[in-house]
């Protein structure tokens, strides 16, 4: 009696293992974060099983498949032989009577619990340790359930899905929210990952200093005459004008202009003082002038209208005060 109890022991174990390796197994795949996934298989020395687990959730639908086929392999087809096995063990030493429905209900209670509920749990706290750990295996079964897998892909065409990693604005301003209110990142850095998105829906437009409020200066007139205003106003940039309407002949920085002043070269113009310019049409977003701000050391750029006259001139701490918060959408 002893050797078949012991048989049935140890069935039990089997069973119940299986059971409890697929359970967790899946519920660590469909844990498991892509992104993370995928930056650790696109290094150039990646972790072992990184580039096996990528593949694997590439085709997610395929990879469950394979998993519930396994799961329940040991949960029904298991579970029969079991009982079919215990049956036969209980009638043969006469005890079961009493012994067959006690162990119909303790299998189902280790099953539920061992097989199904805690490996799952434990999958899904230890989820990127135990899809990395379980991706050649999964290959492997993967390779020879092949036949079996690809009749269901037949059957249900869903099952061969690609799983494409994509994210939109709406996500990552979820995303960034949910970790600040969790606390995994600042508050102010979950602000400014939303104010990122908003440079895409600004223009020119809305953050230059229009025309009638921009700096500008005669390119004719001597810095001795432009003094009082050159003092006063403490622009940091100056358009350069010409004589006729529009035409912009560069920007000169405060500083030179003051430096030239200090130096006794009043008699020096604006025009001689002058950068080349970056013009841009009023219409291009707040995200590309960024951009373009970071490609040189200009802080300037002259905004224009479809006609090309001037309208405006915007600096680069417009478009970052949009980042830290400080602009304010004008009535």
């Amino acid at each position: 009696m002893s050797n078949d109890l012991l048989v049935l022991t140890l069935l039990v174990v089997v069973v119940i293992t299986g059971s409890a390796l697929c359970s967790g197994v899946e519920a660590a795949l469909l844990t498991v974060n892509p992104v993370q996934v995928h930056e650790l298989a696109a290094r150039p020395q990646p972790i072992a099983g990184a580039r096996r687990l990528a593949q694997l959730r590439q085709r997610l639908g395929r990879t469950l498949s394979v998993l519930v086929i396994a799961n329940n392999g040991f949960n029904i087809f298991g579970s029969l032989m079991l009982g079919a096995f215990a049956a036969y063990v209980f009638e043969k030493h006469n005890i079961s009577d009493v012994a067959l429905p006690l162990f119909s209900v303790g299998l189902t209670l280790l099953v539920i619990v061992l097989g199904e509920i805690l490996p799952k749990s434990l999958g899904s706290r230890l989820a990127l340790s135990v899809s990395l750990s379980s991706a050649p295996v999964l290959h492997l079964l993967g390779l020879l359930m092949r036949p079996v897998v690809v009749l269901l892909e037949r059957l249900l065409p869903a099952i061969t899905a690609e799983n494409e990693l994509s994210t939109n604005e709406n996500e990552i301003r979820l995303l960034a929210r949910l970790g600040s209110q969790k606390g995994q990142i600042e508050a102010d850095e979950a602000a400014m990952i939303a104010k990122v998105f908003q440079l895409n829906d600004l223009t020119a437009r809305d953050l230059m200093i229009p025309r009638v409020a921009a700096p500008t200066l005669d390119a004719a007139a001597n810095l001795e005459t432009l003094r009082p205003e050159l003092l006063t106003h403490n622009a940091e940039w100056w358009v350069v004008l010409g004589k006729e309407v529009d035409k912009v002949l560069g920007v000169a920085s405060r500083e030179r202009l003051l430096t030239a002043l200090l130096q006794g070269q009043g008699h020096l113009t604006p025009a001689d003082l002058s950068e080349t310019v970056e013009f841009v049409p009023e219409m291009i977003r707040a995200d590309r002038l960024l951009t373009g701000f970071r490609r040189d050391n200009s802080g300037v750029r002259v905004v224009v209208d479809e006609f090309g006259g001037f309208v405006g001139v915007i600096g680069a701490e417009a478009v970052l005060a949009v980042l830290a918060g400080w602009w304010r959408k004008s009535s």
